[in-house]
């Protein structure tokens, strides 16, 4: 392909993930894999390209583009070599007309960068959401005893961690390390969020959200496969994904718990009062994943947010009738969003008695209401809010 072919294909693929953004179709990684399945003479490296473009444009683009082509524009901008591939070439796109169409640039759309800055996300704080990401991985112990030996790449260590970081597009699923259960690809802010719950061996420990099992089997390798584990949910295809990863991790003791809807408590009842420790990593606007979804801000409306904050809160209910006096919870969103994390667990300070703020010592994070907020820009991880509330005896 031409590079200016490469620059029209792109704003094909713009143009699906903007209406699939719009009435929340598919994300745009898996629109990019079908249009490639679609167009089999691209390349390796038009593939490299194409997805190149996209993303580029994608993160350069606050609002919702009125179309791939005015995203492609907005991105060309102060791009002059990219300005000139407009040229109405054969395969490529038409020629740039007078006054025509350009997307807006931005962080995000308006009213979602006025409830970041509401939050006390700074500018500096908000871009960093749209850098792109490394590749985090966890050396699991289960499995690794001292030094974990030669690997096809070097990764540096994270600093508090017992991991590596890797430059982003590092294919660590084609290691025997990976396949053999030896890392697991985590970022660090996920790991420190583990680390928030003070797991050990032989305690009772419930992962309430537990999605495709990434926390869980971190959790299990903090109890070293001693104590009780379950990993509940209410999406059983994620949920499926735990045991053949459990398997490969060795982590032994991770039970799974398919929850229904509404009547979690029903699932869950045994373990009433007896978990030394809750973890709810809670759905969430995913506003702290940006470097890796960058248009979900463009799926996210303040409805669905306000339907995510209920279900938060209802969460937050739940998982504190499941833990025991001594006990301690630890509630973790992937947002920056106030209303998400900090108001969450003040509101429920203020209206539960016998709970009190337990923030742990982290190796990453600021502190934030009685939690603590990691930003890419301070912390090198995607963005979070990681709170440990106490249960009294």
């Amino acid at each position: 392909m031409t590079p200016a072919a490469r620059i029209q294909a792109s704003i094909e693929v713009l143009d699906r993930i903007i209406e699939a953004a719009r009435h929340q179709g598919p994300p745009a990684d898996r629109l990019i894999a079908q249009w490639f399945k679609d167009h089999r003479f691209a390349g390796s490296k038009d593939k490299r390209a194409i997805r190149e473009h996209v993303y580029d444009a994608i993160r350069a683009c606050g609002p919702v583009p009125q179309s791939g082509r005015a995203a492609m524009l907005g991105l060309a901008e102060d791009n002059a070599e990219l300005k000139a591939l407009f040229d109405g070439s054969n395969y490529g796109p038409a020629a740039i007309q007078p006054d025509e169409t350009v997307a807006d640039d931005g962080i995000a759309p308006d009213w979602l960068e006025d409830r970041l800055i509401a939050s006390g996300v700074s500018q500096e704080e908000a871009e960093s959401l749209l850098t792109r990401a490394p590749l985090d991985t966890r050396i699991n112990r289960l499995k690794v005893d001292g030094a974990l030996g030669d690997l096809p790449e070097a990764g540096g260590p994270i600093e508090g961690l017992d991991a590596l970081r890797f430059p982003m597009g590092t294919r660590v699923e084609d290691w025997d390390a990976y396949a053999l259960g030896l890392i697991e690809v985590q970022d660090a802010g996920s790991q420190t969020a583990c680390l928030a719950v003070g797991a050990a061996p032989g305690d009772t420990v419930v992962d309430l959200c537990a999605g495709g099992g990434g926390k869980t089997l971190a959790l299990a390798a903090a109890m070293q496969n001693s104590g009780t584990l379950i990993a509940a949910d209410t999406d059983k295809r994620r949920l499926s994904q735990l045991a053949p990863r459990a398997e490969r991790a060795g982590a032994a003791i991770a039970e799974t718990i398919l929850l229904d809807p509404g009547k979690e408590g029903e699932a869950l009842s045994a373990w009433k009062g007896k978990a030394d420790h809750v973890l709810i990593d809670a759905p969430c606007s995913g506003t702290g994943t940006w470097r890796r979804n960058p248009e979900a801000r463009w799926r996210l409306t303040p409805d669905s947010l306000d339907r995510l904050t209920q279900l938060q809160a209802r969460l937050l209910r739940l998982g504190a009738s499941l833990v025991k006096p001594g006990g301690h919870l630890t509630y973790v969103t992937c947002s920056l969003l106030d209303e998400e994390g900090k108001a969450q667990i003040a509101q429920f300070l203020d209206s539960e008695t016998g709970w009190n703020a337990a923030t742990p010592e982290l190796p990453f994070g600021r502190p934030h209401g009685h939690g603590i907020r990691l930003v890419p820009h301070h912390d090198g991880t995607d963005g979070f809010f990681i709170a440990r509330i106490g249960k009294a005896c």
